[in-house]
């Protein structure tokens, strides 16, 4: 037990002394995410496939016509402990610390999780948790292709019309501090897109006058482009915004351009 106990005044001392190392910490952690958002693109050539609640999809099905998409690795299947019943302990605690999803789809990014199991029991499964996760099934090579054959793992993606792209990769202890709105759109390619970010020139903002993680998204002014080409305009955002009235509640979506019309 700790037995330095002190007055308001040293605490408040002490607690000042933290404060400068905390501070430290999160510049570190916005100038990784930073770096991150300047990583290479790794082009997905092959097609994969998943079993979904709608049946068959593929890795762009998985987008759900956003521009991002996250796929955690969670294990669930034959050979786990616990199974069927119960998933892997430690992808159930990450499972449960998922915020809601309503905030990272308003910023064009999806997140999904991918398991062995069957649809029936990923269904059984997120019922009896009561987790909302988009769930899907790994029928081929995904999992060995992407570094979490063996292991959990969250990739990111980006894509362009049909064509995907792998941004990053976070797995082992870094999937610990994974959950929050803020640590998944860390590792995006796009990042949180707040005006404060350091982002490459042309990269999306948001409009935070609601608070939290803003709801709606603004697009930057459109560059000059040539005739037909397929970049948006003003009258064309890249994202859409969120509403909050019954009649038009949830997410609405329009379509994503190039990421060479930036």
């Amino acid at each position: 037990m700790n037995t330095n106990v002190v007055s308001a005044q040293e605490w408040e001392a002490a607690r000042q002394q933290m404060l400068v190392k905390e501070k430290a910490l999160t510049r570190a952690r916005d100038a990784l995410a930073a770096e991150r958002r300047r990583m290479p693109w790794q082009a997905v050539e092959k097609k994969y496939e998943f079993d979904g609640p709608a049946g068959k999809a593929s890795l762009v099905d998985l987008f759900d016509g956003r521009r991002q998409l996250i796929v955690y690795r969670a294990f669930f299947e034959p050979g786990v402990h616990g199974w069927p019943e119960h998933a892997c302990i430690g992808c159930s605690l990450g499972a449960d610390q998922v915020a809601h999803l309503a905030h990272l789809n308003a910023r064009d990014t999806t997140l999904v999780y991918a398991s062995r199991a069957p649809q029936t029991d990923i269904a059984r499964l997120k019922t009896r948790m009561g987790w909302e996760i988009p769930w899907y099934t790994i029928t081929d090579s995904f999992d060995a292709d992407f570094g979490v054959d063996e292991w959990h793992g969250h990739n990111a993606f980006i894509r362009d019309g049909e064509r995907v792209f792998r941004t990053y990769f976070i797995n082992s202890r870094g999937d610990e501090a994974m959950g929050t709105v803020w640590s998944y759109l860390d590792m995006t390619a796009l990042g949180r897109q707040e005006t404060w970010e350091d982002s490459p020139e042309g990269y999306p903002r948001a409009d935070r006058t609601s608070g939290g993680t803003g709801t709606t998204v603004t697009s930057p002014t459109p560059r000059p482009t040539p005739s037909g080409s397929k970049c948006r305009t003003q009258e064309r955002p890249l994202f859409a915004t969120r509403t909050d009235s019954p009649e038009t509640s949830g997410i609405a979506r329009v379509s994503v351009e190039a990421r060479r019309c930036w």
